[in-house]
């Protein structure tokens, strides 16, 4: 909507004819003289209602898609008494062009931050249900191919793309199959990618029994048995042992409790044992005071083999989820 004829005024008579030229050539379905005729409108600040749809429908229908959502994405910004026209025509172009997430995400911030006017609610309903449903057929379509990409990703010990598809895959609700199980057993696979692997399996109810290996141990587990992280006891039980730090240094506590998130997250779903939650906490509150410069009462060489060995395991976790997860 940018102008090149600043400070020049149209003649009234000039505005009216292009305005009615505009419109006839755009019912004429002469698409490309009505846009030129509109846009000269627009150089001189005439940007009423009906020049700019007239402008988005000759956009649309020349097949200009990503013109026409650039535009309807700078009209959203003006807030005005048409936004929810243009929030109409916003979501018809993420649907025609395939951007079903881009129009889930809007149809969720306009019923957040409505109220949405009656005739548009069950419009903007049916099209999010719609939008949901085409997303997942275009999963079910990629799967081969996808499974097919992550596998040769884990071929080249690419850990990033690994997890990117990974991702992919949970964020296109794909479903899994059985195709996927050997990797948890793939000692190629990185432990990161494999907790991945494991939560996409529990999403989605998968309770068949399979194997896990990790760090030369191996478990048999049911996916949609397993609890999350946060809820199991021992994660619980070495929280509120940190927790007595929160009030004292609410900065060191944000780290430990990243550090035993990043930790549990890479071993899972092989648990440490409840006795071990003492000890656990007491080499994770070392290695947050280390990392952040604290003066510790302690010398290195008072820290008992367990704690020493258990920080080792810590660390190493931490190094693990970092190379994969950026927080």
């Amino acid at each position: 909507m940018s102008s090149n004829s600043e400070n020049v005024i149209l003649f009234p008579k000039l505005q009216k004819r292009l305005e009615e030229e505009s419109l006839f050539a755009l019912q004429e379905k002469r698409y490309e003289e009505a846009l030129g005729k509109l846009d000269l409108l627009l150089s001189y600040h005439i940007d009423n209602h009906e020049i700019l749809i007239g402008k988005l429908i000759c956009l649309m229908e020349l097949g200009r898609t990503a013109e026409a959502q650039d535009l309807c994405e700078e009209l959203l910004q003006l807030k005005n008494e048409d936004y929810y026209h243009y929030v109409h025509i916003y979501l018809t172009i993420l649907f025609q062009t395939n951007q079903y997430d881009l129009l889930m995400e809007q149809v969720k911030y306009e019923f957040e931050n409505g109220p949405v006017p009656d005739l548009l609610e069950e419009q903007f309903k049916q099209l999010y249900d719609m939008s949901e449903k085409m997303k997942m057929d275009l999963a079910v379509e990629n799967k081969s191919s996808i499974i097919e990409e992550l596998y040769e990703a884990i071929n080249q010990d690419n850990h990033l793309e690994q997890w990117r598809i990974v991702d992919r895959m949970r964020s296109m609700k794909v479903q899994p199959d059985r195709e996927v199980l050997p990797l948890l057993t793939n000692e190629h696979v990185h432990p990161v990618i494999k907790t991945a692997l494991l939560i996409w399996l529990k999403e989605n109810k998968v309770s068949d029994e399979i194997e896990i290996h990790k760090f030369s141990l191996s478990m048999y587990v049911v996916p949609f048995d397993l609890q999350d992280m946060k809820s199991n006891d021992i994660y619980k039980r070495i929280l509120t042992i940190l927790r007595d730090m929160e009030q004292a240094n609410p900065t060191l506590f944000q780290l430990l409790e990243q550090l035993l998130y990043r930790y549990v997250y890479v071993v899972y779903p092989f648990m440490p044992s409840p006795n071990e939650a003492g000890d656990i906490a007491e080499a994770i509150k070392k290695i947050g005071e280390q990392y952040l410069h604290i003066p510790t009462s302690y010398d290195e060489e008072e820290v008992s083999e367990t704690i020493a060995r258990i920080m080792k395991e810590i660390s190493m976790c931490d190094s693990l989820y970092l190379s994969i997860i950026e927080e």
